[in-house]
């Protein structure tokens, strides 16, 4: 249950649903299996594999969406189509045009998609209504954006905002890259991605190698831009952060995951137990990281 990646979002100023309206909201919108002739299906799910739709702990909300989708590869849906087609010419004498093999491809999708293997996963989601904070556990905002959607479509309307900062990402990494330093509670690791800005895009990555060599600052001298630097926070998290202000490969160091396993003996408590030490935790990481790079900026709602 340990977030892996981090996109954040600023919630709307005085948000008010108590875990119990959020988590009847949710319950109107259960995941439901595809059907025979769905491609995807989409849904809320128990974050906890009982029937509740939200854990709260301490304030906070974790939340769970099921995403399931059927693997039918278009490969797969050409060559039968392809087959189907060479029967119809045979028929008619003469090759099936465009329309008619659309039509072709349609039908073979019906056919194929009630046989077609189903592929199911679950994406979490932080709500941290104290300070603001909506965290969608994700890899990139695309994959992000499928809980928001579906938050949208549960609770009519979602007014967040991406977080910005008055200093970029890659501005911060440099200087820190440069003065072979982090500011802050922050210390720098040992993989690095550095790349030009012309039109080659020429670019070199570190990967657990020491960044206070010449070799680093010859790169950063030529021009080349940090667009992902790993780091770590007092001691507790590592993470990489990137030039678009995301998260990624967040973990929770040892003694992170010992706190936890002392406070957790059954299933459940150890649940609770993971989701109250990491949102604790991630609630000094986030507004420490934000004040490395200036504060937040106003922007719009997405």
């Amino acid at each position: 249950m340990w977030f892996r990646n981090l996109q954040i979002y600023r919630l709307p100023e005085n948000w008010g649903l108590t875990a119990e309206a959020l988590a009847e909201k949710l319950a109107a919108h259960p995941f439901q299996p595809c059907g025979s002739q769905d491609m995807a299906s989409r849904g809320w799910t128990s974050p906890t594999k009982d029937d509740r739709f939200v854990m709260a702990v301490g304030g906070q909300f974790l939340i769970a969406l099921a995403v399931e989708q059927k693997l039918l590869p278009s490969s797969v849906v050409n060559e039968v189509a392809a087959d189907k087609a060479e029967i119809i010419e045979a028929q008619q004498g003469f090759k099936p045009g465009r329309k008619q093999m659309k039509e072709i491809k349609e039908a073979v999708l019906q056919e194929l998609l009630p046989r077609a293997f189903t592929r199911r996963r679950t994406a979490f989601a932080w709500i941290n209504p104290i300070a603001g904070w909506l965290v969608v556990d994700a890899s990139s905002p695309a994959r992000a954006e499928e809980i928001l959607d579906a938050l949208r479509d549960s609770l009519d309307e979602l007014p967040v905002k991406m977080v910005k900062t008055q200093l970029s990402p890659v501005s911060v990494m440099t200087d820190w890259l440069i003065a072979n330093q982090a500011t802050g509670n922050f210390t720098i690791d040992l993989d690095c991605e550095l790349r030009a800005v012309t039109d080659e895009k020429a670019a070199v990555r570190y990967v657990r190698h020491a960044l206070d060599g010449k070799d680093v600052q010859d790169h950063l001298a030529a021009g080349k831009l940090p667009t992902r630097l790993a780091m770590t926070f007092d001691d507790r998290i590592s993470i990489i952060l990137t030039e678009k202000m995301e998260i990624k490969r967040v973990a929770f160091l040892d003694i992170i995951k010992e706190e936890a396993e002392r406070q957790g003996d059954a299933a459940d408590m150890q649940m609770e137990a993971d989701f109250a030490l990491m949102s604790g935790e991630l609630s000094r990481l986030i507004p420490a990281l934000l004040e490395v790079l200036g504060g937040e900026v106003k922007d719009a709602v997405i």
